[in-house]
């Protein structure tokens, strides 16, 4: 996997510069062109923020722990900026110019807190392979701002020394499961006990955000349906918020483009940012 650095710009009392992917508006975009899935994941605590798309606010208010999407979008290019809600675009915390995405991946991409606690976006390119007969994937994202930990089904570690902005992931039972998250080698709990439904078909996305120094690590979740080995399954994501009232935000997107952080269909890049 390749990696693309955040680079700082001075301008505008220290702007941070990211290098997104994102869909181009239609009359840069052929009308064959390739299109990807896309979720956006809010983990960064307290930062509420409102997303422009080529000068226009699209998004108002995102908060942490709300998934949104996924949205079918086409490659092509165009222009981000994510603001403190109610500021205007001229004092803008992240930017991105030109973005450009490619066609035909599924794509997670996570606001979160990277291990010194510093804000960051890392994308994550999901596993959509089709899962056994009775089988769920289970997928672990560790995006918080603690050390690295182990991750528990029944009290049992299911996946070991996880570090942030990795994941882990494992084709498990389908079925009810209870999870938690503990500091790495030990049995001190940092996150949980919670209960996973872990539908046949399904993936389900846990990611761990918060901060361990601020005492509010918790968790957030996506589910990715319809990994059914039968030909009937068609891939398809929902957000791990029962409502998060953006259905019109990302209709509006479907014209002017999203949020996307992958250089190609299955490379992704890492993009780190500091405070304003």
């Amino acid at each position: 996997m390749q990696f693309a650095y955040l680079r700082r710009a001075a301008a505008g009392g220290a702007v941070a510069a990211l290098t997104f992917v994102g869909a181009g508006i239609a009359t840069a975009t052929p009308a064959y062109a390739a299109t990807s899935k896309v979720s956006v994941v809010h983990g960064i605590p307290d930062t509420p923020v409102d997303v422009y798309v080529n000068g226009e606010k699209t998004l108002e208010n995102f908060k942490p722990g709300d998934v949104a999407g996924p949205l079918d979008l086409p490659e092509g290019s165009y222009d981000i900026a994510l603001t403190k809600p109610g500021e205007p675009i001229g004092q803008a915390i992240l930017t991105a110019d030109d973005a450009e995405v490619p066609g035909g991946a599924n794509i997670s991409i996570a606001a979160h807190l990277d291990a010194d606690g510093e804000p960051t976006i890392t994308p994550f390119v999901n596993d959509t392979a089709k899962v056994d007969a009775g089988k769920a994937r289970l997928i672990v994202r560790h995006t918080a701002a603690a050390p690295a930990v182990d991750v528990r089904a029944g009290g049992s570690p299911v996946f070991e020394g996880l570090t942030n902005p990795n994941e882990a992931k494992a084709d498990v039972d389908a079925g009810s499961v209870s999870a938690d998250v503990v500091l790495a080698g030990t049995d001190t709990v940092a996150i949980g006990p919670a209960d996973l439904n872990l539908r046949e078909g399904t993936a389900t996305i846990v990611y761990a955000i918060g901060s361990a120094e601020a005492e509010n690590l918790t968790v957030v979740a996506q589910t990715i349906t319809g990994l059914h080995s039968a030909p009937s399954g068609v891939p398809s994501g929902t957000g791990g918020q029962a409502d998060t009232g953006l259905g019109l935000w990302w209709y509006a997107l479907a014209g002017t483009g999203v949020l996307l952080l992958v250089a190609g269909g299955a490379r992704a890049a890492v993009v780190r940012s500091g405070r304003r």
